[in-house]
């Protein structure tokens, strides 16, 4: 096979506010597609976990180095011709325009969910620095996405094997729906 007829690499941005099930989801694309995954909060420079550990939203000024090390992390992936998969809540459009932007290669998922769920969600949650008072202002932060952005929306309403499911249907990725969910 010839450079030019290699199969390009493929990251997946899995976004949506907080207790959207990005970790969970990611982890489950990550077994079932053995790509290598991260997520984005091991992006976050100490000062950010620490603000939001007191319950204090981030600012745009907070996340943009934030943001860049992600788009660091998915052009590395890229350039090198691996697929990936990250977490990041993408919760404006110009941050989704700094992690995919016009790269086709670059999908983004984003998975959505009311805000009674989430917040039970993060309530039964351990050991995360995210408390459940900021998903008011992850909501309020929110910009939804458009059609133009190329994005695969999701309900969690459905289980997270379904979610994964979806994912790998919509977007032709060659993992297998097992028999026992077809």
């Amino acid at each position: 096979m010839t450079a030019s007829h290699a199969k390009r690499a493929r990251v997946i941005v899995l976004m949506g506010v907080a207790g959207s099930g990005k970790s969970t989801t990611a982890a489950l694309l990550r077994e079932r597609l053995g790509w290598p995954y991260r997520d984005a909060d091991s992006f976050h420079p100490t000062a950010n976990v620490e603000k939001m550990s007191r319950g204090i939203p981030l600012t745009d000024d907070d996340r943009l180095p934030w943001l860049q090390a992600i788009a660091h992390w998915i052009d590395d992936h890229l350039q090198r011709n691996q697929n990936a998969i990250v977490t990041c809540s993408a919760l404006k459009r110009s941050y989704r325009e700094l992690l995919v932007g016009n790269r086709e290669n670059v999908d983004l998922v984003h998975l959505v969910g009311s805000k009674k769920l989430l917040e039970s969600r993060m309530a039964a949650r351990r050991d995360h620095f995210m408390p459940v008072g900021l998903l008011d202002s992850q909501f309020a932060t929110l910009e939804e996405p458009g059609p133009e952005e190329r994005v695969l929306t999701i309900p969690v309403t459905i289980s997270p094997d379904a979610v994964v499911d979806t994912i790998i249907g919509a977007l032709g990725l060659p993992g297998e729906i097992p028999e026992t969910r077809r």
